[in-house]
């Protein structure tokens, strides 16, 4: 649900042209995808001039909302599900990645803005199986 009184379409459209340019950037300047599975993947199983620019990248994930802390306060965070679901579902998407070859944020960022055809299948797919899954888990479970 979107808590439309709190909604700030201000700072959404500015962390998506901060998303955008950072994307752009990556993929222009160093020829890289900002997918952050395939990055955090390649730390864990290293190859020679990879490692530099993915902890930067890693880094920055960590280190921006430290920043954006000094300037304003965090969102609240509320979780209404218990750890056992949330381990459950990391690891459907875990899964999922794997079996998609990219996380969202390579396919439905990066993937298609280069126009590219898998990316759009698997992001067609990631968004129709979040539907399905909302759709069961708030109207067929509950």
């Amino acid at each position: 649900m979107i808590d439309w009184i709190h909604f700030t379409p201000w700072t959404s459209l500015a962390g998506g042209v901060l998303i955008g340019a950072a994307t752009a950037m990556l993929l222009l300047l160093n020829g890289k995808i900002a997918g952050i599975s395939g990055i955090l993947g390649g730390l864990l199983r290293p190859s020679a001039g990879g490692i530099g620019w993915r902890v930067a990248f890693i880094a920055g994930l960590v280190v921006a909302p430290l920043l954006y802390q000094m300037v304003a306060p965090l969102p609240a965070v509320q979780i209404d599900a218990d750890t056992g679901l949330l381990v459950v579902a990391g690891l459907l998407v875990g899964l999922g990645t794997r079996y998609g070859s990219g996380c969202t944020s390579g396919h439905g960022v990066s993937g298609l803005s280069r126009l590219s055809p898998r990316s759009m299948v698997a992001t067609a797919a990631f968004m129709v199986a979040g539907f399905a899954v909302v759709f069961v888990v708030r109207h067929l479970i509950n």
